[in-house]
């Protein structure tokens, strides 16, 4: 087994749930890895900008689909480039363009990576920034009018965002023939995914990397995931899986005893006091989830630091959870549960990017989920947003269910990559659908490791899958220069 960084800091929600709530447990909840250059202990650096990379800053149209007098307004996106690597050919710049559609994690924690693509393909490189997060936020920028209207942030807007940025930079630098390849993980590898769907005239194709684009309405069953998180852990350790799973019962116990949540508080030394005890089960869950992904070193540290704590007392499980909890987290981490985080990607869950989790005790280590859910999920949404979740309106938009059939008949142009060792594996697209849309799948791989490689993933089967990648991006962009030439002759 390939060694692993240990976990990371909390970046903006990175799909997240810890909703503020009454109810037991967050209906629907998903995480990611959260990738990015790494201290000794996992947590986020922040990383000035490499040198040879260009800031740069778009004034972009709040609302791209409709047409009232505040639709024209504009907020400032950033996107960065890099074009060191960029070959000019005949005097004219058809060399490819490849773009990393930004997430909900901030832009900084992915710029210079995927430098290869540029050198080996002597590509021109950028990095888009998604609306609402990082500098590229309405709601943070000066004299913006209605910056406090969500309803402008959700995935179409993004997409389209990225279409005006992309034709902007081919204009902007005599490339407009330039083929452009999108690339991007997890969300992020759904946005690259959808933008070749919604805009094959920009993009020739893409790359989504650890994408679950299954993981809606009823396409998949829903407890795969939790499941195979769950089997992560007991493989690791059938005591530590024990008592997770014994856990969440104790958490509502401790919570319902006089000053209670007060005293959950001081155990996991919360950034602030809790206010129900779903916020911390849900920050638990949560952390679970991203363990799992980020690969058994990490699941195999919390759970020895879970059954070498003395189970003593009447917290004494509680005590053995939170030393968990630290062991996962960067050695610097002040405070654990709820730390104050941007209410974007809150927002996307309320609206449109709804995944729900279906569980029982019987079947993982996780707690069971209501049966109301979608009841709880709209009181809480309400509560929030004064919104109705959509669960079904990305599967109307861009399609889900028979996905083999319907791709097939007139998609093209798509890598679906996805690492054997990561357990949302399982909304994501694991054999070739046609000739041209293809799936890799990596053995030893977790989330996102073919475009964000942790330090410890194994140069060697790193390097065949980017092989692969490589070959099939390369079949595409000769096949549209032979297409470009012969459409020119």
């Amino acid at each position: 087994m390939k060694s692993s960084p240990s976990l990371y800091q909390w970046l903006p929600l990175a799909f997240l749930a810890i909703f503020l709530t009454t109810v037991a447990a967050t209906p629907f909840n998903i995480t990611r890895l959260l990738q990015g250059r790494q201290s000794r202990s996992g947590g986020i650096v922040s990383k000035a900008l490499p040198e040879d990379f260009k800031r740069l800053y778009y004034q972009q149209t709040l609302d791209h689909f409709n047409y009232k007098p505040e639709s024209y307004q504009r907020f400032q996106q950033r996107y960065v480039m890099l074009d060191k690597y960029w070959d000019k050919v005949d005097g004219a710049k058809t060399a490819p363009i490849f773009a990393y559609l930004g997430d909900e994690n901030l832009l900084d924690s992915r710029i210079g990576s995927l430098t290869g693509y540029a050198s080996d393909f002597k590509a021109l490189l950028v990095y888009i920034e998604h609306r609402y997060y990082g500098e590229s936020n309405p709601a943070t920028q000066e004299n913006f009018k209605g910056s406090k209207n969500l309803g402008y942030l959700n995935s179409a807007q993004a997409l389209a965002d990225y279409a005006e940025i992309l034709i902007h930079i081919k204009e902007k630098n005599n490339a407009v023939e330039s083929p452009i390849i999108v690339i991007g993980g997890s969300y992020g590898g759904m946005l690259a995914y959808w933008f070749r769907l919604k805009y094959p005239h920009i993009a020739l194709g893409a790359l989504a990397s650890s994408a679950p684009i299954l993981y809606f309405d009823d396409i998949m069953r829903q407890n795969k995931i939790t499941s195979a998180i769950s089997q992560i852990f007991k493989e690791a350790s059938n005591k530590c899986y024990e008592t997770i799973k014994q856990s969440w019962s104790e958490i509502d116990a401790a919570a319902s005893r006089d000053r209670g949540l007060t005293k959950l508080s001081n155990t996991f030394k919360t950034c602030s006091e809790l206010r129900h005890s779903s916020e911390l089960k849900n920050y638990l869950e949560s952390l679970y989830m991203k363990a799992a992904q980020s690969g058994q070193p990490v699941v195999q540290r919390m759970c020895e630091s879970i059954d070498e704590t003395p189970n003593q007392g009447e917290d004494g499980t509680l005590n053995k959870i939170f030393a968990g909890v630290v062991a996962a987290l960067s050695d610097d981490t002040k405070c654990y549960v709820n730390p104050s985080s941007s209410l974007a990607f809150k927002w996307q869950r309320c609206s449109e990017i709804l995944m729900p989790k279906r569980h029982g005790r019987s079947e993982t280590m996780f707690e069971a989920v209501p049966p109301n859910q979608m009841e709880l999920m709209t009181k809480e949404c309400q509560s929030l947003y004064s919104v109705t979740p959509r669960p079904h309106w990305l599967t109307t938009y861009y399609g889900g269910h028979n996905m083999k059939l319907i791709l097939k008949s007139f998609g093209s142009n798509i890598i679906f990559s996805n690492g054997l060792k990561d357990p949302f594996r399982h909304g994501g697209v694991l054999e070739d659908i046609s000739t041209t849309i293809h799936a890799v799948t990596i053995k030893d791989g977790g989330h996102c490791e073919d475009i964000f490689p942790n330090a410890g993933t194994d140069s060697q089967w790193l390097a065949t899958v980017t092989r692969d990648e490589y070959k099939i991006i390369q079949k595409w962009i000769t096949q549209y220069d032979t297409d470009r030439k012969s459409s020119s002759d």
